[in-house]
């Protein structure tokens, strides 16, 4: 099985981090898998050493130029599979198969991490008609999905793998040596894009209640993205300067995962939470929200604990409860690890992608059927 992977993001966020997992794992298997990113993209960056990489720069979902260019490439290539990574990867992989008219086209298999709606407008919602395919991350996106509309024979469930052999491998980070923190102090950690959906704020407005019970404890949000002003102008009226600490993005992250005594995830959507399964990997307790997937990674009262998104106050019980119970917080740590080993290592992840492929080239490809006849999307 040959499948020719296309994402577009410039910057490093957990789909980028599945596409290469997914692609390097593939190719561990034996089978041809070509990359074509975004030339000056992280995931670019990272996968040139690698080989059977291609680039291209799309300008949006319309873009005409670089769809010909996609549509010329999988013409030479022939893969049996186009899977999308993104939602532009969708677009211009749509638009591609349209270019080629009535040339035999392969199918097009689409990731789905987020919990949106695919709705959107009448390009969104014909260029989602054309994937043959919804891999989803979780049950929860799934579910969504079908409220949009789209069959349940058009998606399957493949949850996100994590690469468990490189975090055990990767060594600890003395955190209180790298931002100059009190010694002893416990230190809870969030590790994602500086986003709305994310929720950090929410953390933020938890870290002025959790300073009142525990004092000693600091807070690390670990990542890039566009709230960060918003973020600091929220920690110095809070006057929580010294106790709540942006660090910007960092290339280190299992070793900083491996320094926390407790991971958090405030996000109010989440399609299931790569970084949490990251932590889980790293032996943390973790404290998320009952958004989207995070309830299929996190077992509540068995690996972590859960809290209603957006709910700060409930939010900072449940990190205070964590920090201020050690035995709990590492029993709570090895069932996550276990459960990580257990059920969300990247080779899983590849083994059932790959099965997906089979199926949808397996069973041939018809063109895209006319609107109406697929669902609402």
């Amino acid at each position: 099985m040959f499948s020719l992977h296309v994402d577009t993001a410039r910057t490093w966020r957990g789909g980028q981090y599945q596409a290469l997992l997914t692609v390097l794992g593939l190719r561990r298997r034996g089978e041809r898998a070509a990359l074509v990113a975004q030339p000056r993209g992280e995931l670019f960056r990272r996968a040139a050493e690698a080989g059977d990489l291609y680039p291209l720069a799309p300008r949006g979902d319309l873009d005409p130029a670089a769809a010909w260019k996609l549509r010329r490439l999988v013409r030479d290539l022939a893969p049996d599979v186009i899977h999308g990574h993104d939602a532009h990867a969708v677009a211009v992989a749509s638009l591609a198969r349209l270019l080629a008219g009535r040339q035999a086209t392969p199918p097009l298999v689409a990731s789905r991490r987020v919990d949106f709606h695919v709705r959107g407008n009448a390009f969104s919602r014909w260029k989602y008609r054309q994937v043959d395919r919804f891999i989803c991350a979780s049950e929860a996106i799934r579910d969504m999905l079908a409220g949009d509309g789209v069959p349940p024979e058009r998606t399957t469930v493949v949850r996100e793998g994590v690469d468990i052999e490189r975090i055990e491998r990767a060594p600890a980070l003395d955190l209180h040596a790298e931002f100059d923190l009190p010694p002893g102090c416990p230190i809870a950690g969030n590790v994602a894009a500086l986003v709305p959906h994310k929720g950090q704020r929410h953390l933020v407005d938890a870290a002025a209640r959790l300073v009142r019970v525990v004092p000693d404890a600091r807070v690390l949000i670990v990542g890039a993205g566009e709230l960060e002003g918003a973020l600091a102008r929220q920690i110095r009226r809070l006057r929580l300067d010294g106790s709540v600490i942006l660090t910007g993005f960092r290339n280190d992250v299992p070793s900083v995962l491996k320094g926390l005594d407790l991971f958090v995830m405030s996000s109010v959507t989440e399609g299931l939470g790569t970084s949490v399964l990251d932590a889980m990997a790293a032996g943390l307790a973790v404290v998320g929200t009952r958004a989207g997937g995070i309830p299929e990674s996190v077992v509540d009262g068995g690996t972590g604990l859960l809290a209603p998104p957006g709910d700060a106050p409930a939010l900072a019980r449940a990190i205070a409860d964590l920090l201020r119970d050690a035995p709990r917080r590492r029993a709570f740590g090895a069932a996550g690890r276990r459960r990580a080993r257990a059920e969300f290592g990247a080779g899983r992840m590849v083994a059932e992608t790959a099965a997906v492929y089979g199926v949808v080239a397996g069973a041939g490809h018809a063109s895209p059927a006319a609107p109406g006849t697929r669902g609402l999307v």
